[in-house]
């Protein structure tokens, strides 16, 4: 079976949903969906990725044609890492806590820095609103960052607010990530936390 999903001129996370949703409701077949935009089309690239599906990209007359093929059997998981822990945390700020900013940024500091020294690490880090502040050109906590990549760690940063904030051609850390991409992290994990 095929089927084509038409999502040009819709912002995220539509296009990632009608295109979960057109995947959830096919045993076996393909879908195309269509968008107009390179955001959308990296959403759903990963989507597909992250599902382990086989797909290809064609851009035709600047709309982007991405089609996605599932033969019915169960996708690909990842091996387990010992050192991570299924737990996800979202950090909505570049500080901790509310009230003196200063504080609030060596607060950060220090939480993030003990994450990386303490195992298991969680399994993903999500940055959004001002948190991608984090992530970014001159952020104090990139090497801590860094070193919790290597060790498995995925750091996601929310793409509406890098490009909202103005900082998406400075991320330095992680990959560019959609709120249907968040909601799933947060909703799967055994347990969550929220630093803002």
């Amino acid at each position: 079976m095929k089927k084509n999903i038409d999502a040009r001129g819709m912002g995220c996370p539509k296009p990632v949903i009608m295109t979960t949703k057109g995947l959830d409701s096919l045993e076996e077949g393909s879908i195309t969906t269509i968008v107009d935009n390179e955001i959308a089309k990296e959403n759903i690239s990963k989507l597909a990725s992250s599902k382990g599906y086989d797909f290809s990209v064609e851009e035709k007359d600047g709309d982007f044609y991405i089609s996605i093929s599932k033969d019915g059997s169960e996708p690909v998981k990842v091996k387990d890492n010992k050192k991570l822990k299924d737990m996800t945390i979202g950090f909505s700020s570049d500080t901790m806590g509310s009230g003196d900013e200063v504080l609030g940024k060596i607060l950060m500091k220090s939480f993030i820095y003990t994450v990386s020294e303490t195992e298991p690490y969680p399994s993903t880090l999500i940055f959004y609103n001002a948190g991608v502040r984090l992530t970014v050109e001159g952020s104090e906590v990139l090497d801590d960052l860094k070193a919790l990549e290597k060790e498995g760690v995925e750091i996601i940063s929310c793409g509406t607010c890098l490009d909202f904030l103005e900082l998406k051609d400075k991320l330095k850390i992680g990959s560019i990530s959609n709120m249907y991409t968040i909601y799933e992290k947060l909703k799967d994990k055994e347990s969550n936390l929220i630093i803002g």
